[in-house]
């Protein structure tokens, strides 16, 4: 903004002095002026002079001596050259005023010189200076140019007073000779040098403090334009040229103060700005952090004698699952809209906070009871009815929430917001929509995290084992293999459920060691059956989502197969259909399996999300219908409709389809009917031990 005013003050400033001039132009050959008396026009020449000497030295000044810790070659080498300047205007005063200097007076002719050389210095310098990138110099570099600078002004003005006598004049008779037109010309060939050279460098940035000094330089080309034009330096033009000489001065004190004060203090600023936005906001959704929540919650409380503030923490379901299979830039693009879907939907008073990761907060003021808060809270769920379009597809998602209240749930700010996030995570756990604090949410927390760590040492410990459930041809009743289902027992606790330590292993990530040792176990399982001489059957594996997307799991499974001596084909890897929705990653990793020459099933089919069209092109052998369907097949005409679609497009795409949860002999008469290939459940069997099943199914 501030820019584009200045790059608007430079123009007009150029605009302004081509028709002034002009106008002069013209003034001039219509009406006679008349030429100053010589006495008043060297007492304003003076006075102007004087200015431009104060001016001169206030540059030097601001580029040398402030922030001299944060120098730059820009304000080094420019408060340099008006060093130089005003020593050369200070000179050319003193000839104005007839002040002799070490015993000797300066003439008019010098003056002039010094006049010209001062106005020469101001534009080559401005030219050499900024036609250079800027860049920080070190106090080094700073003496060494003070240095530079002293020694050649001295020799300067030594040799000016040893040759100033062969210096040729200027003037003839009073008026202005071609040599001093001459020199006018040379200094607004170099201003406009100067000048190109500054927007050239600053053709896609300009700071507002260059567009100021390029102002000066205008004003200096003006100047020299109206002395070109006067008669004899006691022209009206000669001292309009002298003055907007001066003016170039003041304009170059205004950009050298932009250079060396205002823009640092401003840059300055917008750094701690910017910290201070950071510090309190979260830099991918821009909504205010856990740090802002803690602060405003404190205040809210802090404000209140008797009303009630609602804390709601708001967490995205499966979200690491998402995150894992689209990559962590969907995932983000993601956690933006549920933040932005959120802060749009929020009510005046209440504000949206983002907890890191997959949570974010709100504040509810001057809550007037539990239900209806509740009931608001439900409001914010159903906004994520409608699904979320990243890259062109269509994601449901759906969010779960926990309510902590002040002062029911907690006396300070961080004790609340402590307990409506261990709230939504209860209702994670739980699968529920919207939970309200209650304190034995803390204990059952409490449990999870000791859970946890009891879960990082049962595999070293070897508290892990396997049960087997058989896989049965439904037409003749045969088994034709197997699935390993993992289990824990505890030393206290006893058998843990799946239900409850697996999701553990997912978040921890001990799901990948855990997950290797299922693999080596019930491969090495199936081939001492196999070398005990039983018949050969399939083992299925499932894979979590983080073996899914580990680079070398081909590799790995390859490995192990090898060292255990079983051939892939008797062995089935079962993946999740929500483990394809980053399509590219999935299809490879699939091929590099297949090409071990393992088979692949699509475990709890029916419950993801699947492209038919990617369906039909995926490296796999089989769909297994997700047991909620087969379930209620009998009573419920939606789930059989669902069994047989399934079934029927299975057929179609010549896959093999499997339905798990089978129960009855009444659900074992419809899935035949609709021809499914194999079944699993407890009609047929629980899972059960090794030595149980080679018992129950391979000694016969």
């Amino acid at each position: 903004m501030r820019t584009r005013v200045e790059e608007k003050r430079t123009i007009k400033a150029a605009l302004w002095g081509i028709v002034l001039f002009a106008a002069l132009q013209l003034a001039e050959s219509a009406f006679a002026f008349q030429v100053l008396d010589k006495d008043a026009f060297i007492t304003v020449f003076i006075l102007l002079s004087s200015c431009c000497v104060a001016v001169g030295f206030s540059i030097f000044s601001q580029g040398w001596l402030l922030f001299s810790h944060k120098l730059s070659r820009y304000r080094l080498y420019t408060a340099a050259l008006f060093l130089c300047v005003a020593v050369c205007d200070l000179l050319q005063t003193l000839s104005l005023m007839g002040v002799s200097l070490f015993g000797y007076t300066l003439t008019a002719n010098d003056g002039l010189w010094l006049l010209i050389l001062s106005k020469l210095l101001f534009a080559t310098g401005i030219l050499c200076i900024y036609i250079l990138k800027d860049s920080m110099v070190s106090l080094a570099h700073k003496s060494i140019v003070f240095t530079a600078t002293s020694l050649l002004t001295v020799m300067c003005i030594a040799a000016f007073a040893i040759w100033n006598h062969v210096l040729p004049p200027l003037t003839s008779s009073g008026s202005m000779n071609n040599l001093m037109k001459l020199m006018g010309l040379v200094i607004m060939a170099v201003c406009l040098s100067g000048m190109a050279a500054i927007v050239y460098r600053g053709r896609k940035e300009r700071a507002p403090s260059l567009l100021i000094i390029i102002r000066a330089l205008i004003y200096i080309t003006i100047g020299q334009g109206l002395i070109i034009s006067a008669e004899n330096t006691y022209d009206i033009n000669y001292l309009l040229g002298v003055l907007y000489g001066s003016v170039s001065y003041y304009l170059m004190l205004k950009g050298v103060y932009r250079l060396t004060i205002e823009d640092p203090f401003r840059e300055q600023q917008r750094i701690e700005a910017k910290m201070n936005y950071l510090a309190f906001h979260d830099d991918l959704t821009g909504l205010p952090n856990k740090r802002r929540l803690n602060q405003r919650l404190g205040k809210l409380v802090q404000g209140r004698d008797n009303g009630k503030s609602g804390i709601v923490v708001f967490n995205v379901n499966r979200f690491k699952n998402i995150n894992d299979s689209l990559g962590h830039q969907a995932g983000d693009q993601l956690l933006q809209m549920v933040g932005d879907r959120l802060k749009r939907n929020s009510l005046p008073k209440e504000e949206v906070f983002s907890m890191g990761g997959d949570e974010f907060a709100l504040i509810i003021p001057s809550l007037v009871d539990v239900e209806s808060a509740m009931s608001r809270v439900r409001e914010l769920l159903e906004l994520f009815e409608k699904p979320i379009t990243i890259d062109d597809y269509d994601y449901h998602i759906s969010l779960c929430a926990g309510m902590a209240i002040y002062p029911e749930d907690g006396d300070t700010a961080e004790e609340v917001i402590q307990h409506a996030d261990t709230a939504v995570h209860h209702a994670k756990d739980y699968g529920i929509d919207v939970r309200h604090f209650v304190p034995s949410m803390q204990r059952k927390a409490k449990e999870r995290l000791k859970l946890e760590n009891d879960l990082r040492k049962a595999l070293e410990r070897n508290e892990f084992y396997l049960e087997y459930q058989p896989l049965v041809h439904l037409e003749t009743t045969e088994i034709v293999g197997m699935e390993a289902l993992l289990r824990w027992k505890h030393p206290k606790r006893g058998n843990v459920s799946p239900v409850e330590f697996i999701p553990l292993a997912e978040e921890s990530g001990l799901i990948v060691p855990i997950g290797e040792w299922v693999l080596r176990t019930a491969c090495q399982q199936n081939k001492e059956w196999q070398d005990a001489g039983y018949k050969p059957i399939c083992v299925s594996i499932n894979l979590s989502m983080r073996q899914f997307l580990q680079p070398q799991l081909a590799d790995q499974i390859g490995q192990i197969l090898n060292e255990i001596g079983l051939e892939p084909k008797y062995v089935e890897l079962e993946i999740t259909e929500s483990m394809t929705f980053d399509k590219e990653t999935a299809f490879e990793q699939l091929r590099r399996l297949k090409e071990l020459g393992v088979f692949i099933s699509i475990d709890d089919f029916g419950t993801g999300y699947s492209s038919l069209h990617y369906l039909k092109n995926m490296p796999i052998d089989r769909l297994k219908i997700d047991r909620s369907f087969v379930h209620e097949v009998m009573s419920d005409h939606n789930d059989a409709a669902i069994v047989s679609t399934i079934t029927s497009m299975a057929h179609h795409l010549q896959l093999k389809v499997t339905a798990e949860g089978v129960e009855n002999e009444e659900q074992l008469r419809f899935l035949r009917e609709q021809r499914c290939h194999e079944g699993q459940g407890y009609y047929f069997s629980k899972p059960i031990l090794p030595k149980d099943f080679e018992k129950a199914f391979l000694l016969h």
